[in-house]
């Protein structure tokens, strides 16, 4: 068993690794949660670049997008974690997360940022971090906003091709 990063009452987090690929392609390959996030879903390559993405991400800033791991079955049912992020023309710490569709609702989510947010500020000395949200996904704004962040700026980004709106979601230590 890998490293376990981050521990709360319900999950642990660790690095993914493409053995999770399958796991992975439950999240990214579900047409609704990928609606809300990206505008579409991915490709088996796809989630392979995907996670080698994460891979050099961790080894690059020794942190990242993470697995969210379901302690009471050890079943992988998220992502969530700390990325440097471009927003505008700053590099940023961003808390993202991303579950499975049949683990929405739960408070997943929540607790899971609420843990990478005080890693953020504790571990890693950040003095802010921050979500990017597109301007149609209201759970993950919800989501934002539980953590105590605050709308501070709007834009747009292009994902795969595609403008979206995003909001920039942020709280300082």
């Amino acid at each position: 068993m890998q490293n376990r990063i981050l521990e709360t009452e319900r999950l642990y987090f660790r690095e993914l690794t493409q053995d999770d690929f399958d796991a992975v392609c439950r999240i990214m390959q579900d047409e609704e949660t990928m609606r809300a996030a990206y505008e579409g879903t991915y490709t088996d390559d796809e989630v392979r670049r995907w996670i080698d993405y994460k891979l050099a991400h961790y080894a690059k800033h020794g942190f990242g997008l993470w697995a969210v791991i379901l302690r009471e079955t050890d079943e992988l049912i998220g992502q969530c974690g700390i990325t440097m992020q471009k927003w505008k023309d700053e590099n940023t710490h961003e808390i993202g997360y991303l579950f499975r569709r049949d683990c929405w609702h739960r408070g997943y989510a929540v607790e899971a940022a609420t843990a990478c947010k005080q890693y953020a500020f504790d571990e890693l000395g950040v003095e802010r971090v921050c979500s990017m949200v597109r301007d149609t996904n209201i759970a993950s704004q919800k989501v934002a906003e539980r953590l105590g962040m605050a709308v501070v700026d709007r834009g747009v980004k292009n994902f795969r091709g595609v403008d979206m709106m995003f909001w920039l979601y942020s709280i300082k230590r």
